[in-house]
């Protein structure tokens, strides 16, 4: 046997536990990792439930805040009662709690373009329900980039297609299943009433750009298709959609929001009676769009704790018995 034979053997073996110490330092590494990302998983599961439950408990404030606004008076909502405060911002242990409540009765509903027409409508030539024209007409005082009136027929048109039950094309602006299954992330269309504003983002024909800018001026109402808008809470930066729905400037809308007070019309022939309304002759379907009361609204809650965030959108209704209900509840940002 050559002499270094045995110095060979030695480093042999040193390298083979070399090699089983860096395979043991690795195993161990992935172990501590895999320990280390459960731990964070835990800890931020831990974290995003308190938020969580911290929104519920903005939920149960605001469910108190409208029991207490119409204690006294249930046949006016206006923006001198409790619920109509600005936003709030309440500091909780690690964390903070930010609340706003809105009126649905403030806004178009959108399921109200599925209802059917008036029995005494004109429906010949696929004519558009007095809603959908006006959800037409504020696509275009909106002045979005892009939308005249030519694409805002289209995009109210996709959504009809979008809620109503048939799977029929109303007119070319229309899209229904084929449409849908076309697309690179196929779907069919809903045929039924919308969840959710989002829910605009795979109709055909919008974009972000189109969704943002209708935020302020429509709400979903689920599973209901009626349009009544409160002339006492609508805002003054909402004077499009009541320009759309009266069928009259948006400068003049924008001038009779503006010289109502907080406490509101008291009655809704006080509302008729406005200067701007005196020359203008409205039907009996318009005029039945607009109260002076709300029974729909919308918690806008948002949750930190211990830099973990929760977003919560619950929308109640106020029963005659004065209780207050949860009608859905959606998780995030819309």
């Amino acid at each position: 046997m050559s002499p270094q034979q045995p110095f060979k053997q030695r480093g042999l073996a040193l390298i083979s536990v070399m090699l089983v110490l860096a395979l043991c330092a690795i195993w161990a590494s992935q172990i501590t990792a895999h320990l280390s990302n459960q731990v964070n998983k835990s800890v931020n599961i831990e974290l995003n439930q308190q938020a969580y439950w911290y929104a519920m408990g903005a939920e149960s404030l605001a469910k108190m805040v409208l029991k207490e606004s119409f204690k006294t008076d249930r046949d006016s909502t206006n923006l001198s009662q409790l619920w109509a405060q600005e936003e709030q911002t309440y500091p909780v242990e690690q964390g903070t709690i930010t609340g706003k409540i809105r009126d649905l009765r403030s806004c178009l509903n959108l399921n109200a373009l599925r209802a059917p027409p008036p029995a005494n409508a004109d429906t010949s030539n696929n004519k558009k329900t007095p809603v959908q024209q006006a959800y037409q007409d504020l696509l275009v005082n909106l002045d979005i980039d892009g939308v005249g009136e030519f694409e805002a027929e289209y995009l109210t048109e996709s959504l009809i297609d979008w809620l109503d039950e048939d799977t029929s094309i109303i007119s070319a602006g229309g899209a229904e299943d084929n449409d849908y299954a076309s697309k690179e992330f196929p779907h069919y269309a809903a045929n039924n009433h919308i969840a959710s504003i989002g829910e605009l983002r795979v109709i055909e024909h919008y974009n972000p750009i189109i969704i943002d800018k209708l935020k302020p001026y429509v709400c979903v109402i689920p599973n209901n298709e009626s349009l009544l808008i409160n002339v006492n809470t609508i805002a003054e930066d909402q004077a499009a959609l009541l320009a759309a729905l009266l069928d009259i400037p948006v400068g003049d809308a924008a001038s009779i929001i503006s010289s109502r007070d907080d406490s509101g019309f008291e009655k809704i022939d006080d509302f008729f009676q406005s200067q701007e309304l005196t020359e203008v002759k409205l039907t009996d379907e318009q005029k039945q769009v607009f109260v002076v009361d709300s029974e729909y609204f919308k918690l806008q809650a948002t949750a930190s704790f211990n830099n973990s965030f929760f977003s919560l959108n619950s929308i109640m209704k106020v029963e005659n018995n004065q209780s207050v209900v949860v009608l859905s509840r959606n998780m995030g940002r819309e």
